[in-house]
This record gives C-alpha cells, structure tokens and sequence, in this order.
C-alpha cells in the first residue's frame, strides 16, 4: 500500500503542461514482410495473406510463374510497420518504426524488414523503412516444454524510416499562437494568460476556454523565438481533488485538495474457526461384536476483534486523513474500502477514481 501526500503545487514551466496547435506528430502505418526468420515465419497455411504478399514481391522483382505448392518458406512473416512522424520532419531525416506480426509467426528475431511505404491517414506516403529489426523478448520450444519472454512477435528498428515527404506548416502563416493544456482547467488557463500577458505586455493573450490560451499581437518574423519564450514562462497549474486507487497492486494516490468531513472510521473483524479431530474408537478386550469405529470431535471456537474507531475532524487535510489511516493499521484492501465508504456517505470531497 502506498498513501502518497503530494506537496504543494510548485511552478511548472508552460512547456510541460500544454503544446502549441498545430506542432504535434502525426501516425504513419505500412504493411511489409520480414525475412531472414530461422524457420519462425508465417505458415502459409494459416496465414494466406503471406503468401500472396510473397507471390507480389517476387513479381516485382522479376521472378514470375510460381505456384502454390512452390512457395513454401517458413522464413517470412507478414507485419505491420507502425511511426510517428515528428512536428517539421525534413526530408531525409530518420525515424524509428514499430513492427508487428500480422499472422501466426512465433518469433521475428534475427528478421529484415524489406522496402516498406508507411503512409498518413491522408493516404499519403510520407517515409519508407527497412533495416534489421531488434526484438526485445525471446521463445524456446522443444517437444514437451515452451518458455517465453517478453514478447518476440513485435520489434523496433532505431532510425528504421527515411522520411521522403514533408508535411507543408509554416509557422508565419498561422493568425494567431494557441496553446492547448493537456488537463483543461479554468484556473490554470487563466493563469497562463496571466503569464503571458506580464512577460509580452496587457492584452497578448486570452483564455478562451479551460484548454486553450490564445496569443495575438505578435511579431510574425520570429514566430519560433516567440514560442521558445513563452514555453518557458513559469506558472502553477491548479488540479481537483482526486483519490486515485490501482486495486490490483493496492496502490492509493490521494490529491494535494482531498477534504473529508467529519467521520467516524472502524475498522474490526470476526473470526469463525471451526476444528474436525478424528478419534478412533476401540472396543473392550474379548468382546464379541465389538467393531473399531471413528468418532469425529468438533470444536467451534469464535475470536472477535474489538472495533476500533478513529474520528476524523471536520475539514480534513490529506495528512490528517493518512495520519486516521494509519493510526488504526489498515491494509491497502481494507484502505480501499474504507475511501469508497467514506464517498458513499458523501463525506469525501473529491473524485474516487479505480483503475
């Protein structure tokens, strides 16, 4: 169980909370093969999609007139080439890729993946990868036994991609700058304003909504020293009360702006022990018709711990509400249901959030 207080909200440069519109990456996606496989590939069998991808490359590449029964190679798979594209990729400039298994290949270790297109959701392409992959896991098989680790069917390639199409972005062109928050809050866009507003002058920027900070009135010949300076403006972001619980490891978050009011806690519990002795019982010495026979004793015994009740005042901080939980000794499973009582009876001013 871990009950973590968070200290008191500090500066944070804006930077690490919110982006700027239109300065973000964009997904690119291709369908390729990995050869090279040492006998891990697809089964064409299983996985028909292989073999006609196969039957297409070969063409491409002069190599025609082959049949089904032909093509039988356990040393390809089909997969698919996941990237990011970066904010003002030129081209030329290097990217790494994510490939996956697509069919029922056990291992892509030791693969290549050949000339592959990776396109955007516009349809177009905008880089290629191929390259050695690296796999983080590994399986080993023999005929009664199997281990696995991590997972061998999904591989990284480091700078696998060459970007081949720019996306087309001028910063002059934009009307005006807008931030968007990662967490909208009113507070905290407010305060950004403010920031901006004392570092550029009255009136550069407005909180439009509790995401987004727009700032206008700038100079359009250096929109990117504009940006590095406002990035970097320090504020303090504000947050709502929260208690976030993770049930299955027993871990509990609780926020800065947890209240709680007054309440009663008890924590007891009652135990039931129920005992079966087996006794053999045996007849007198020369006595006719005397069998052995076991006689079962059972002792039922009922131990019961005293309640203990711990009060939480009215207008309880996070430490006073660790210190409550404590005092008493509860474990994380009965800590966890302790904050879901306390929020039934509508005693905690904050968000319950399990995960």
């Amino acid at each position: 169980m871990a009950l973590a207080p968070m200290a008191a909200s500090a500066q944070v440069r804006i930077k690490d909370i919110a982006t700027f519109e239109g300065v973000r990456e964009n997904q690119l996606v291709g369908y390729g093969l990995v050869v090279g496989l040492n006998g891990t590939g697809d089964s064409l069998r299983n996985s028909p999609f292989t073999q006609k991808s196969i039957e297409g490359m070969l063409e491409r590449l002069g190599v025609g007139n082959l049949s089904e029964d032909n093509i039988k190679t356990a040393n390809t798979a089909a997969v698919m080439v996941t990237a990011m594209l970066p904010p003002f990729a030129r081209r030329g400039s290097t990217i790494d890729v994510v490939v996956s298994s697509l069919g029922d290949a056990t291992s892509l270790r030791g693969g290549t993946l050949i000339v592959t297109p990776l396109s955007g959701a516009d349809g177009e392409v905008y880089a290629v990868a191929q390259g050695p992959i690296a796999v983080a896991g590994y399986a080993a098989q023999g005929i009664n036994a199997s281990i696995v680790e991590g997972v061998p069917t999904v591989a990284r390639i480091e700078n696998g991609a060459t970007v081949e199409n720019e996306i087309d972005f001028r910063l002059a062109s934009m009307k005006s700058i807008r931030i968007a928050l990662r967490t909208p809050d009113f507070t905290t866009a407010q305060r950004v304003a403010d920031a901006i507003n004392d570092a550029l002058g009255p009136n550069s920027a407005t909180a439009l909504d509790p995401t987004t900070v727009e700032v206008s009135g700038y100079d359009k010949t250096d929109v990117a020293g504009l940006m590095s300076d406002v990035e970097n403006l320090m504020v303090q972001p504000d947050s709502v009360a929260k208690v976030v619980i993770d049930a299955r490891s027993g871990t509990i978050v609780i926020g800065q702006n947890v209240r709680i009011d007054q309440v009663a806690v008890s924590q007891g519990g009652l135990t039931v022990m129920v005992r079966e002795d087996l006794e053999v019982s045996q007849p007198e010495p020369i006595t006719i018709g005397g069998n052995t026979v076991v006689v079962p004793q059972t002792t039922v015994g009922v131990d019961q711990e005293p309640a203990n009740f711990t009060i939480l005042d009215g207008d309880v901080s996070l430490q006073r509400l660790v210190d409550g939980l404590n005092a008493i000794g509860v474990t994380a499973t009965q800590t966890i249901s302790i904050l879901q009582a306390i929020k039934a009876a509508g005693a905690l001013h904050a968000d319950l959030e399990i995960i």
